[in-house]
């Protein structure tokens, strides 16, 4: 893994059970093919679903009350890179099929030069993306 880089990112969900199967099926065709468990500070069940450069994220289950706030101090949203402008489709097509709230259809936004994304919610109303931005010649 690069130096530098971020190697994983908490989640915590209001239901591991409801959560961590609907994060398994988005994050599969973008890489993170890996899993494994852990024990957390609390005693509570930690899921691990990595990535090809290193990189995961993991789910851990509420041990507290309180909804989540994407302007509160915190996570405003979580950004995935695809490969593709295809798989973004795909990932909100399937994210659509799901039942999930769809924020916004994928399409290019003024971030960066060729920056293609689309946003929808998990069922705690995480706000996650999935991106592709082309890669750019020296």
């Amino acid at each position: 893994m690069p130096r530098g880089g971020v190697h994983h990112l908490d989640l915590v969900v209001s239901s591991l059970e409801r959560s961590l199967p609907l994060y398994r099926e988005l994050l599969r065709p973008l890489g993170y093919t890996r899993e494994g468990e852990i024990v957390g500070e609390r005693g509570e069940r930690v899921v691990y679903l990595g990535g090809g450069r290193g990189a995961a994220v993991s789910l851990r289950e509420a041990l507290s009350a309180g909804a989540y706030d994407r302007y509160a101090v915190g996570l405003h949203h979580l950004a995935f890179a695809a490969p593709s402008r295809e798989l973004v489709d795909d990932r909100l097509r399937w994210a659509r099929a799901q039942g999930l709230e769809i924020e916004n259809e994928p399409q290019e936004w003024p971030y960066s030069p060729g920056y293609y994304a689309g946003f929808f919610h998990d069922p705690d109303g995480i706000k996650l993306e999935i991106v592709h931005v082309p890669e750019r010649s020296p």
